[in-house]
């Protein structure tokens, strides 16, 4: 059996934690500080939601989606396919304030005004640096969360807190390949006498990510670069830009090295073998297509995962909330290779930091997945 004991041994002390929040928002013994996952108190408890839920705790990723998604659907690389299509909101406003194309916010907006989800657990930040997890009810509520950051809040600390308020009864998640897989297993495992309320999460709305970064080295990487209180936007560019940048309100935009950014990946971000968040109903990440950047950047790539994600995606075609345009020939079988090549670098970081090659660390349960990697 396990205890917040195990966890602080297994997950905080090798550097796995992601600071998704999955353990916070349940008791006092577990907090966040600057994006760092805290233990106050230990506890002697032999069972929790703490560590059933973290999403580096052991889990048999196989028989989780089994669970979710019908076995045809999934590829090995990146989980379970319905189509993959390229889209942009169609109001211009929404595209003006996102990251990329802006249908992760058209499609909650949608999602909750249709009746998919009462209400959204969202990340809110101003122009990437210092977000935090909120409850978002309304489309205005919803809008001003556009954009993205690279720093990682604990943001299913206010979904733990939705769900036991139990006020609404279909709310939609929105986060990164760590947090969706953290409520997938909030769904699948409710403990007797201590129900967390998980049939109240109605839809998972996952995001693309290669990796996040420490919290204060990007507040202080941004200061050196820019004006932290103008900084409106921040975004990695395809590969051979090599660059972070960040674009200042009224001043233009700032090109940072990668070589300066790097250094500063969390370490539970490079033990992480999702790239695309294939635990979820809809995926979302920036496009990519022979247009080249400077077209891709007002785009997204959205991967279907669900009955209910296309249905969603349907209605938004339908009412013309989204624009589609066709996606490149060999798109899919980029993202793929893009994902796999995640897989592999985690699997070897693992083998590091066990100093085992067959000691997978947390993707134990799933040494047949990941054995020719």
């Amino acid at each position: 059996m396990l205890s917040t004991i195990a966890l602080d041994a297994q997950v905080l002390r090798p550097g796995l934690c992601t600071g998704c929040g999955a353990c916070q928002g349940l008791c006092p013994y577990w907090g966040s500080v600057d994006g760092r996952t805290v233990c106050f108190f230990d506890c002697e408890r032999t069972d929790g939601r703490c560590q059933r839920f973290c999403p580096r705790m052991p889990t048999d990723l196989a028989a989780l989606r089994k669970q979710f998604f019908p076995e045809e659907t999934v590829l090995p690389e990146i989980g379970p396919f319905r189509g993959l299509y390229l889209t942009r909101a169609a109001d211009a406003s929404i595209r003006a304030r996102a990251q990329h194309g802006g249908s992760m916010t058209a499609l909650v907006e949608l999602a909750l005004k249709e009746g998919f989800i009462d209400a959204a657990v969202l990340t809110r930040s101003r122009g990437g640096l210092n977000p935090e997890g909120v409850l978002a009810a309304t489309a205005e509520e919803v809008r001003a969360c556009s954009g993205s950051s690279f720093q990682v809040p604990p943001t299913l600390a206010v979904l733990n807190r939705a769900l036991k308020e139990d006020k609404f009864h279909s709310i939609g998640v929105a986060g990164t390949p760590c947090k969706t897989l953290a409520v997938y297993k909030m769904k699948a495992n409710p403990l007797p006498g201590s129900d967390n309320h998980a049939g109240n999460i109605g839809m998972v709305f996952g995001l693309f990510c290669g990796w996040g970064l420490d919290w204060d080295g990007l507040n202080a990487l941004a200061a050196k670069h820019a004006d932290p209180e103008k900084v409106s936007h921040m975004d990695i560019p395809p590969s051979k830009y090599h660059s972070l940048e960040l674009r200042e309100d009224g001043e233009g935009t700032v090109s940072v090295n990668l070589d300066e950014v790097t250094p500063l990946v969390r370490s539970g971000c490079r033990t992480c073998a999702d790239m695309t968040a294939e635990f979820a109903d809809l995926s979302i990440g920036g496009a990519r297509s022979a247009d080249g950047w400077d077209t891709d950047k007002g785009w997204n790539q959205v991967v279907v995962r669900s009955e209910k994600g296309q249905r969603l995606l349907e209605l938004a075609r339908e009412k013309g909330v989204l624009e589609f345009k066709e996606a490149m020939e060999g798109g899919l079988e980029k993202l793929k290779k893009a994902s796999l090549g995640k897989k592999r670098t985690a699997v070897r970081n693992l083998r590091e930091l066990t100093g085992k090659a067959e000691d997978l660390g947390y993707l134990n349960p799933n040494r047949e997945l990941f054995q020719d990697l």
